[in-house]
């Protein structure tokens, strides 16, 4: 368990440092360039880097106290609320997206396609790197790596819609489908949200 906890611990780390580079980098081109679709993507690089700090932090906060003999409590349980913290944290992502995609499905604006797919491009890069970083195939019970992983795996998930949205739109000049792909992903992360809100409740209740 405690050579799982550290191994996570530099694997959320170095997703949380890949992350937050990109989020700079995106902001910065975002705004010398004036694209909208740099600078929107930047700043919901930020939401991820704070969840997944949230993971790494949990991580940092066992290993001290399981230093500290005079602990008694279960280090499991610190996991478990950083899991279910960030379980809410992808919900609320997913409802954001969803309103966003009805917004737009309703009020059309103008998109730079090109451009709008080459950042879905460049983001699905990244996110699936800090999943492979992230795969957790020896603890399946810590809800804590769960969660960083299902971040990245969601955000890799709008990349790929988004991808595939934006061609299709582009190709055949049907701006909804940008709209419908967000819709489809973003239920999809709420089914997801809510597993993993399940699965760390149980273990905070001792269920």
């Amino acid at each position: 368990m405690e050579t799982h906890t550290h191994n996570h611990e530099k694997q959320t780390m170095l997703v949380v440092i890949i992350t937050a580079l990109t989020m700079v980098v995106e902001i910065i081109f975002g705004l010398s360039t004036k694209s909208m679709a740099l600078l929107a993507d930047g700043i919901h690089m930020g939401s991820h880097v704070l969840a997944i700090g949230l993971s790494w932090l949990a991580y940092v906060i066992v290993r001290k106290v399981s230093a500290n003999a005079t602990f008694k409590g279960n280090s499991n349980k610190i996991l478990s609320l950083s899991g279910y913290s960030s379980g809410l944290m992808l919900l609320i992502f997913a409802f954001v997206i969803l309103y966003e995609a009805f917004q737009r499905l309703f009020n059309p604006s103008e998109i730079q396609y090109k451009e709008a797919i080459w950042v879905a491009v460049i983001g699905l890069v990244v996110n699936l790197a800090c999943a492979f970083l992230l795969k957790h195939e020896h603890e399946h019970s810590d809800n804590n790596i769960k969660a960083a992983y299902l971040h990245v795996i969601a955000d890799a998930l709008t990349s790929v819609t988004a991808i595939i949205g934006l061609t299709a739109a582009m190709m055949w000049n049907i701006a909804w489908l940008d709209a419908a792909g967000a819709i489809l992903s973003s239920l999809v992360i709420i089914k997801w949200s809510f597993g993993l809100l399940k699965d760390s409740g149980k273990t905070l209740l001792d269920m």
